[in-house]
């Protein structure tokens, strides 16, 4: 259907339009309620890397590995004491009783030297709680209340409870919170900031209309596809940071161009018709740009990845679909009450979109785009400088504030105990091996650098040796009986280079013959993420930016602009990646933003590239649109940027604005993965919708000049100029190519015939100016 068609249908049934959007909502909010419920935390881990398959066979063969650690401190003396060690074995009886527990270890019932801390003051249990999601999270909520109520270990003990189960409760409970805080926050801080950009309450709540059902409407998707695939509670967080933001760039471009129209005379279904056929036309080219780049999520493996590109697109479909369907239909009923309710101190209300500061500014850059654009990359190549010292990691308990429970515990195990984080790098043996074959390989395990000891079926070995047998060892992996499983505790905490290097050195030890040695646990699983990460990155680069180019292509007509956006994204990319590398490796900001420094998480630059890009290339449609028009419409290259400029410099800069201040409200959040994403996400925005499209993009386009608009031959359109600038004196504030000093030829200001404009064409390189032709030029050059 043609924009044309799409306009007459969508204004010509309002109500029925209105209606369908209604019972849309309604159906949304009662089906997407449930979606919380369905989602998970994790998802970190290629499924198919040799650490995943170690978990598995693990679990299906041999039973499944701990996911709750409690550290028991005594309050006075040594854990060997006699009241310590009954209170620690009437603890380990008590945790076994439980309902949904299995696989209980302790030091107090085997003397397992690993689970002792170095001063002898605490020990440790480890055990394994049944159920996934929402089930394993309340009983391991429940079971740590049991566990550290007063006196629960005896007056001899104190008990804190972590490990992976506890701390995916804690982050997932934490992420809801901080998005409901931020929700309360967001709503009506961006209906103020609407009200005050629109200065009319009806204008600027028709932009959080449709991020309210962009919103509903992904979160209906989310809970359709957590109910058939794994799918991270953390794309709530997106879904709601970009649906308002889209919502609120759709809704900007719509309702300014409506009101553009009106104030030339046309009627309320005629004004939102056009608009449909202009602005839709951009709308449509940016949600396609943003979902094939948040589409480049999917090929890679972590669904953590895969959550950000479901919730997404969906968010991008539907706000894009509601802002051509829903909001020309309300405009067609409101007609001028678009501008009812204005508030006292904007009563006139402005019905164009034109800025006069973007038009001054948009005329100094294009007079001197060099001295306008150098400074700026040279601020962003600053800024992106830190990430050539970025360092990455898994998330771990140290993604949570120090005040929860399990982030305590796992201070704990890493500041009191040898074994450096929650849990030691696994082995797991398939096939068949005897007694003798066994030992022999964990004592060359034993043996190689940072390995504290190793503990199997066949006892501890230590430094080459036999140290002693371990009541840690698998029960279920017992020589000549088939698989076994052997914990390799390490001397180095489990994200360094050092742990890393371990797992390496593992996998290179040859396994005793006829078996497979499957290497899992929290180093090896850092390693295959890197691994698959970095393994995937040149083909989500490559396709990011072949369907860019291609969609802005065909959008503009050009060759140079769609490379011109894409060398810009990744340099506005690159400044957000240093930045966070300087914020959250380096700990600048630490102490006001209340995290603890460290390594980035492999997925969440990633994640960061596909949407700063995606809603980077969105402002770029937005701009470019409006100074093709203008071009089209007669205006030469400098004209057509200022006028371009004028047009939208208001709109991107306060969409850009208000999906900043959405995205930065995760800044507070308690969990330090959503801080990376609101403030990256936030800087990344800010950046691109003031320097970047406000300088950058129009210093390059006047350098660029006619090559701005030149494509080969088979993508030329037939006279894409066909109305020239009549002539006569310009406005007193426009910005003229070099004039000739010469007196003009009579002919040259007769007015082009169609014929001849046909000819001419926009993607024709330009003739030479007469200043250049004559030997004069004008004082200003293009320094």
């Amino acid at each position: 259907m043609s924009r044309r068609a799409w306009g007459r249908s969508v204004t010509g049934r309002p109500r029925l339009v209105l209606f369908a959007a209604l019972v849309f909502l309604l159906l949304s909010a009662v089906f997407g309620a449930n979606a919380t419920g369905l989602l998970k935390s994790q998802g970190y881990d290629d499924p198919r890397s040799e650490s995943s398959r170690a978990a598995h066979v693990a679990a299906e063969r041999l039973g499944a590995s701990p996911n709750l650690v409690v550290v028991a401190k005594t309050r006075s003396g040594s854990v060997d004491g006699p009241a310590a060690r009954e209170a620690g074995k009437s603890l380990a009886r008590r945790l076994a009783a439980e309902p949904h527990v299995s696989a209980v270890t302790s030091y107090w019932t085997g003397d397992a030297a690993e689970l002792r801390s170095r001063d002898g003051r605490a020990a440790m249990l480890v055990a394994h709680v049944d159920g996934e999601g929402e089930q394993l999270g309340a009983r391991v909520k429940e079971l740590s209340g049991e566990l550290t109520a007063p006196n629960a270990a005896g007056t001899a003990l104190t008990v804190h409870v972590g490990g992976p189960a506890l701390i995916d409760a804690q982050l997932q409970d934490l992420s809801e919170s901080d998005l409901k805080r931020a929700e309360a926050v967001v709503l009506p801080g961006t209906l103020v900031l609407l009200v005050l950009v629109f200065g009319s309450v009806v204008a600027a709540a028709l932009p959080l209309l449709i991020g309210i059902l962009a919103i509903a409407g992904t979160l209906l998707v989310l809970s359709v596809l957590g109910s058939v695939t794994d799918v991270s509670v953390f794309a709530l967080n997106l879904t709601t940071a970009l649906g308002l933001g889209l919502g609120i760039d759709y809704g900007l471009l719509i309702v300014s161009r409506f009101r553009e129209e009106l104030a030339r005379g046309l009627a309320p279904r005629e004004a939102a018709m056009q608009t449909v056929r202009t602005a839709g036309h951009t709308i449509v080219f940016s949600a396609a740009t943003v979902s094939a780049a948040l589409a480049t999520l999917l090929v890679f493996p972590p669904y953590f990845l895969r959550s950000f590109a479901y919730a997404g697109i969906a968010v991008v479909a539907i706000a894009a679909v509601s802002a051509l369907t829903v909001l020309p239909a309300l405009l067609t009923l409101l007609g001028k009450r678009v501008n009812a309710w204005a508030v006292p101190w904007r009563r006139r209300v402005h019905a164009g979109s034109d800025s006069r500061f973007w038009a001054k500014l948009a005329r100094i850059v294009v007079r001197r785009p060099l001295l306008a654009a150098l400074p700026v990359i040279g601020l962003l190549l600053v800024l992106a400088a830190p990430f050539a010292r970025a360092g990455f990691a898994t998330p771990d308990d140290r993604a949570l504030p120090v005040s929860a429970s399990s982030r305590q515990t796992g201070d704990l195990v890493r500041d009191s105990f040898d074994m450096k984080g929650s849990s030691a790098v696994t082995v797991v043996l398939t096939g068949k091996a005897s007694p003798a074959a066994q030992q022999d390989y964990a004592r060359r395990l034993s043996a190689l650098p940072q390995v504290a000891q190793v503990v199997g079926p066949e006892g501890s070995f230590r430094h080459g040796g036999k140290a002693a047998v371990s009541a840690a060892a698998s029960p279920a992996g017992r020589a000549g009986t088939g698989p076994a499983r052997l914990s390799v505790v390490p001397l180095v905490d489990p994200h360094s280079r050092a742990a890393q290097q371990l797992v390496h050195d593992i996998r290179t030890t040859p396994a005793p013959a006829g078996t497979e040695a499957l290497v899992g646990g929290q180093s090896a699983v850092l390693v295959d993420a890197k691994h698959t990460v970095a393994d995937r990155i040149p083909l989500a680069l490559s396709l990011i930016t072949l369907t860019t180019f291609v969609l802005l292509l065909g959008f503009t007509r050009s060759l140079l602009l769609p490379l011109k956006a894409i060398a810009l994204n990744a340099l506005g990319l690159a400044a957000v990646l240093g930045a966070m590398v300087w914020i959250f490796q380096m700990g600048h900001l630490h102490h006001l933003l209340h995290f603890t420094p460290g390594p980035l998480s492999t997925t969440m630059p990633v994640l960061l590239f596909c949407i700063v890009f995606g809603l980077s290339v969105d402002y770029e449609v937005f701009v470019l649109a409006r100074i093709k028009e203008a071009y089209e419409a007669g205006e030469d290259n400098p004209g057509s940027i200022v006028t371009g400029l004028a047009r939208t410099g208001g709109i991107v800069t306060t969409a850009g604005a208000l999906l900043a201040f959405t995205l930065l409200s995760f800044g507070t959040s308690q969990v330090s993965l959503l801080q990376f994403f609101g403030i990256g996400a936030g800087l990344g925005v800010l950046l691109d919708a003031t320097l970047v499209r406000g300088v950058l993009v129009p210093a390059l386009m006047r350098l660029a000049g006619g090559l701005n608009w030149w494509a080969p031959w088979p993508l030329r359109r037939r006279a894409p100029r066909p109305a020239a600038r009549p002539p006569g004196p310009p406005p007193p504030d426009a910005v003229r190519e070099d004039p000739p000093t010469c007196p003009p030829d009579p002919a040259a200001l007769r007015t082009p015939s169609p014929r001849a404009a046909d000819r001419q064409g926009a993607h024709t390189l330009p003739a030479a100016p007469a200043a250049v032709l004559t030997g004069h030029h004008d004082k200003e050059d293009l320094s």
